[in-house]
């Protein structure tokens, strides 16, 4: 249950950061909300994960999944360009996140 804690917590960071975008320098009131909500919701589910997960584990793979999911939602949500490096480094990143899971006794 853990690692599916972890994965939640990551879209909800995924959430907040493009919420960001959204908020104007926290000008715009209902993105805003929505924001420090998935913000809350984040660190909520990134603790329930770190019962049973080693901290620098479950923090490398919170940060990724907001790493990988921020920039494939700016590519496709905000049209921001990509080159083929940018790509593969994603890519690394993402089998960095299954090398991670993969390996771990929890």
């Amino acid at each position: 249950m853990s690692w599916m804690y972890l994965l939640i917590a990551g879209v909800f960071e995924m959430g907040w950061a493009i919420g960001l975008k959204y908020t104007q320098g926290f000008s715009q009131l209902v993105p805003s909300i929505v924001t420090l909500a998935s913000m809350a919701a984040s660190l909520v589910f990134l603790s329930l994960a770190l019962r049973h997960l080693p901290i620098g584990i479950a923090y490398a793979v919170w940060t990724g999944i907001g790493i990988v999911g921020t920039a494939v939602a700016g590519i496709f949500l905000f049209h921001e360009s990509t080159t083929p490096w940018q790509v593969l480094s994603l890519v690394l990143i993402i089998a960095g996140i299954a090398g991670l899971r993969l390996t771990s006794a929890a």
